[in-house]
């Protein structure tokens, strides 16, 4: 039986868009062939992703009738119950012109109300209608269950949200640094 050896790491710095990062590299052996699907990190996080996002799973109660991002957009109107567009996109790491669209869907739904900002009319201003409220309590019930049904220590799942935080901040250039096509 032969032994694999541990993989090398070297802190190594790398600049960014002009942003100096450190990263450890970890040397491995040359592929012949591109990594088989299951060793491959885009599709691990792509696969959970889904998985905690489909049906039974879902936290979302369904008489929402709204779909994960918009489930997004209620969590962080609970948390702080109005803000602009602007802000809310920010939160969401989205950009403005995607939050748009869905906010309306929103409204039409009667999860939401947009309005203009009496101090600046060029900003949209969203808060929870009665029924966005009304979710919240369920929510929370539904939350309580998804998490018993996923079967994992919640300290556990604690530790990957941390981590995939880190991850999301640390890896790749940063929002504010886009990312430029090489012709």
């Amino acid at each position: 039986m032969s032994r694999s050896r541990p993989a090398r790491h070297s802190r190594e710095s790398l600049s960014c868009g002009g942003v100096a990062r450190s990263y450890v590299r970890v040397r491995h052996r040359a592929r012949k062939e591109l990594p088989k699907l299951d060793e491959h990190l885009c599709f691990a996080l792509y696969a959970a992703g889904n998985h905690m996002t489909r049906p039974p799973l879902r936290a979302v109660p369904e008489e929402a009738e709204c779909d994960y991002p918009q489930y997004l957009v209620l969590v962080v109107l609970w948390e702080s119950d109005a803000m602009s567009a602007g802000e809310l996109a920010a939160a969401l790491l989205m950009d403005l012109g995607s939050i748009s669209p869905m906010l309306k869907r929103m409204e039409k739904k009667g999860l939401v109300v947009r309005g203009r900002d009496p101090n600046d009319e060029r900003r949209v201003v969203v808060s929870l209608s009665a029924k966005g409220h009304a979710l919240r309590a369920r929510t929370k019930q539904m939350l309580g269950e998804f998490y018993c049904y996923l079967s994992v220590p919640v300290d556990e799942l604690e530790d990957l949200r941390d981590r995939l935080h880190r991850f999301t901040t640390v890896a790749g250039p940063s929002t504010s640094t886009p990312i430029r096509a090489v012709a």
